[in-house]
């Protein structure tokens, strides 16, 4: 079995799973609002919907993005075989034991659903340790967060305190933000940078490290402000402070320039929209003239579907051998994601309109399930021979 091309990069496994895996999540949560299938673990709906999008759904892309991303950019060995098998077990077995919580004695989902991130955390910390490059540390205390975050909310789930999960959920949120604007912000300006060379554009501008880091302290307080229940004007001084910081560490990847090269204008799209959801924030909190969870959808749908859609494509493409082409049925995928981003955050400022949540949980299940569609057969495949290496 750990032969098998399945098994050869972490991608594989994990691109199949998520990109299964939100459908599946979209039509469980239709089934629940309507009120033909019963909720487990006496939760709300919407918090049973948030941990499954982060802990099932978005963990399994993001563990594909970096697990894979490491050997090229980090220079440490690949994690595939055994250890891949382990790790993709893992997240099935939590998803299981998500689900089936109800009929399972109190500790059992928590401890199965938990072990994931420490194994992930266990298999990189020895690699991530000889790297050159130590900022690629800073995986591990999100990992880490994620992690705490997950028991947290077993341990209110547990106690049926909604209120604590979710404020668990909102911190693997924050996390999650950090870890896009680190991975992120490295992957945009060298990717446009070599778009743009290879153009005949211009160049990949240089990384101010006083802007990353003034942009990185400004999250983090703004995540903080936010968790501990800050005035209102405080946490929306910092969402205000992130929105300039990032709109000008944005601006200067120059991503207008490479709008025709779709891999790319996703990425961009990605940042635009993290950008809306730091400034409704702001504006929620300081004039509470919108609901102060429309920066979640923007962050959610718009920015990370985006991200995932457009980096999920090029690793597939890229890492199986194949030439950076999008296959039309992605730009589709693209589409509907946009539009998914555009009603979910409409309907959030409007009036809670359910038909338009509706089609927009439609149109984001769409667009993963059309990658599923087309990359599945590609990712239990080997890989073409490549005359080129990877980025």
């Amino acid at each position: 079995m750990t032969r098998s091309p399945l098994w050869a990069s972490a991608f594989r496994p994990f691109y199949l799973l998520g990109s299964a895996y939100a459908p599946l999540l979209a039509a469980i949560w239709f089934a629940a609002w309507l009120g033909l299938l019963p909720t487990p673990g006496g939760m709300p709906l919407k918090l049973l919907h948030g941990h499954e999008f982060v802990f099932g759904f978005a963990t399994a892309i993001i563990l594909g993005i970096v697990v894979t991303a490491l050997p090229s950019w980090a220079d440490t060995d690949e994690v595939q075989g055994g250890r891949l098998v382990l790790l993709a077990g893992l997240w099935i077995a939590g998803r299981l034991a998500f689900w089936l919580s109800p009929w399972l004695p109190a500790p059992l989902p928590a401890m199965v659903d938990g072990l994931l991130f420490p194994a992930a955390i266990g298999m990189l910390t020895p690699q991530l340790l000889r790297a050159k490059n130590r900022l690629y540390l800073l995986l591990l205390p999100i990992l880490g967060a994620l992690f705490i975050a997950n028991l947290l909310y077993y341990q209110a789930a547990a106690r049926s305190d909604a209120l604590l999960a979710g404020q668990a959920l909102r911190a693997a949120i924050w996390a999650i933000v950090v870890l896009y604007v680190l991975k992120g912000g490295v992957l945009a300006p060298i990717f446009t940078g070599n778009a743009l060379r290879e153009k005949g554009r211009g160049d990949q501008v240089p990384f101010l490290m006083g802007l990353e880091v003034a942009a990185l302290a400004a999250l983090l307080l703004l995540a903080g402000c936010d968790l501990a229940g800050a005035p209102r004007v405080w946490t929306g001084a910092a969402a205000l402070a992130c929105t300039l910081l990032y709109g000008w560490r944005s601006l200067r990847w120059q991503g207008w320039r490479v709008a025709d090269v779709p891999l790319l204008l996703t990425m961009h799209l990605g940042f635009a929209w993290l950008l809306l959801a730091f400034a409704l924030k702001a504006v929620a909190e300081l004039t509470g003239a919108l609901p102060e969870s429309a920066w979640l959808h923007a962050f959610t749908v718009g920015s990370l579907g985006m991200m995932m859609l457009g980096l999920m494509t090029r690793v597939s493409l890229r890492h199986t051998g194949r030439p950076p082409v999008v296959p039309r049925v992605m730009l589709v995928a693209y589409g509907a994601m946009l539009l998914a981003a555009l009603l979910r955050v409409a309907a959030g400022v409007g009036a809670q309109h359910t038909a338009l949540i509706g089609l927009a949980t439609l149109l984001w299940a769409a667009a993963f399930m059309l990658y599923f569609v087309h990359f599945a057969a590609i990712l239990l495949s080997l890989s073409l021979p490549r005359a080129t290496p990877t980025s």
